[in-house]
């Protein structure tokens, strides 16, 4: 595995290849998991050849702290990289990516930048399309693979390919979990003992919610939620809610079917809560 820190010298290393060469690209913000492994791992079984970005992007970070806090764990991330027979790791720094303009450009994405993560987390998504368009460009992938942890950011990425006109297929990966159901992520590293042993509890009351949401209405579910998490005694909700799988309106303001449910539209439950400081995000299909 080759490690890259230059854009002009992961470009060399590109061109080595002929244009038939199937490039499979996972952009990561390090402090890897099994999940990002797993997108790895199939990357490697649809491609010639895999790149894996390590990058952790500041313009996507609404508060400083988070960024600041945000865990870097370079060397174990390398060395896992090279147990799942990664290509190229590209590792680039800040002012690579940015030089001396560390700015977001603004995308409109019809809307769906708006809900959820969006309503708590201001320019996030203008972030998330800045930084994954320059990687786009630079390394020109065949496929990009994204894990549906966070799949607003999926559904954010394939607005962004239409919208920008670029030659890459979104491949959505199913949520890679630890066996008591937490969704894996970088962020769970930081979580006290206390934290760790409720935070299960998320993706328990997921599963809940699926099962009430076959006999219940929308509305009836999430009251339910909401108040399963004002009787817990750590953990704090900050949203749940049961949208459209593809503009990502809550079922009660989804214009497009009249606000009952359509047995023809695909539904989700999306949660975020609070541990504490550590921010963790679900998602459930229904």
């Amino acid at each position: 595995m080759q490690v890259i820190e230059s854009i002009s010298g992961l470009k060399k290393e590109l061109s080595n290849y002929n244009t038939n060469t199937s490039i499979g690209f996972i952009p990561t913000m390090g402090a890897l998991h099994k999940g990002h492994l797993s997108l790895i791992k199939q990357a490697k079984k649809e491609n010639d050849f895999v790149v894996v970005s390590i990058f952790v992007n500041p313009t996507q970070f609404d508060k400083q702290a988070d960024l600041d806090n945000y865990p870097t764990t370079l060397d174990n991330d390398l060395k896992l990289l090279k147990k799942v027979n990664c290509d190229v790791a590209f590792t680039p720094s800040v002012k690579e990516i940015y030089s001396d303009n560390i700015t977001s450009k603004h995308f409109d994405f019809g809307g769906i930048e708006n809900e959820m993560e969006g309503k708590f987390r201001t320019g996030h998504f203008d972030g998330v399309g800045t930084i994954v368009n320059r990687l786009f460009d630079i390394v020109k992938p065949n496929k990009a693979y994204f894990g549906e942890k966070d799949f607003q950011q999926l559904q954010i990425i394939k607005k962004l390919v239409a919208i920008e006109k670029k030659a890459v297929k979104i491949i959505g990966c199913a949520i890679f979990r630890e066996n008591d159901g937490l969704a894996m992520s970088s962020r769970n590293t930081r979580l006290t003992s206390e934290f760790r042993e409720a935070a299960p509890f998320i993706y328990k009351t997921l599963k809940k919610a699926k099962k009430k949401f076959g006999t219940k209405s929308a509305n009836k579910v999430t009251k339910w939620v909401e108040k399963k998490f004002k009787k817990h005694p750590i953990l704090e909700l900050e949203y749940f809610v049961i949208a459209n799988e593809k503009n990502l309106k809550t079922l009660n303001e989804d214009k497009s079917n009249n606000k009952t449910r359509d047995k023809k539209r695909n539904y989700r439950a999306f949660i975020a809560v609070f541990a504490g400081e550590i921010r963790l995000i679900d998602n459930l299909k229904l």
